[in-house]
């Protein structure tokens, strides 16, 4: 495949990769996007469905804190907000952010450009729903186990990390590498512990199919 033929996605991580930038090729793809000459591969007009089915079978009531990661354009992040849920989101890449607050002018989502290899120490234990939807996948394999890590600690004490992702079934060379269930798997911890995880047909490409795994934070007062 010449570099013409090469997707977007796939040349800007070769070149990110090369120069020891994992997550340096995100907001090149935005910019390109912006200026009409790529497309971002993963934006969506309507949220993940496996995020929206999930959502909508739980009363997670008033207050609860969500973060959405790796928000993009935000679609995910705004349903989460239409639930209630206050929300926040971000991405690394600036003009993401921006093209997000374009597209939903009157949001009540909280968009912030962050890293999430270099989160804020603020948002550590302060979210009672994370939200991560193919993210750690559009992550080299180098830095999956910080990234999730990370994920980990936004957790407030008895929250619900919500993780969605396409199973890995043979080596890709990526963008994206999906994850195995020892991938999975690790997002759990001695706090963090699997509540249900399971193997979904994607709506939008049979024959494919996607991790839904959702996880427990347990609670200060849990007994030991």
């Amino acid at each position: 495949m010449t570099d013409a033929q090469t997707p977007a996605d796939r040349r800007l991580a070769a070149e990110s990769l090369a120069a020891n930038d994992p997550t340096g090729w995100f907001e090149p793809l935005y910019a390109e996007a912006a200026a009409g000459t790529s497309v971002v591969p993963w934006d969506r007009a309507e949220p993940n469905p496996l995020l929206a089915d999930w959502l909508r079978d739980r009363a997670l009531g008033s207050g609860v804190r969500g973060l959405v990661i790796g928000c993009g354009y935000g679609t995910d992040a705004e349903f989460v907000a239409a639930q209630g849920i206050r929300t926040t989101a971000f991405d690394i890449s600036p003009t993401a952010i921006r093209g997000a607050r374009a597209r939903f002018p009157h949001s009540p989502v909280t968009y912030k450009v962050a890293d999430l290899l270099r989160p804020p120490a603020t948002w550590l234990g302060a979210f009672d729903l994370v939200v991560e939807s193919i993210t750690v996948q559009s992550l080299p394999p180098e830095v999956r186990a910080t990234a999730i890590a990370n994920i980990r600690e936004f957790l407030a004490p008895g929250a619900t990390l919500l993780v969605i992702a396409d199973i890995s079934t043979v080596p890709a060379p990526g963008p994206p590498w999906p994850l195995t269930a020892a991938d999975i798997d690790s997002f759990a911890d001695a706090d963090v512990t699997p509540v249900r995880v399971e193997r979904l047909p994607r709506a939008d490409v049979p024959g494919l199919h996607r991790w839904r795994a959702e996880f427990h934070r347990a609670a200060d007062n849990a007994p030991i």
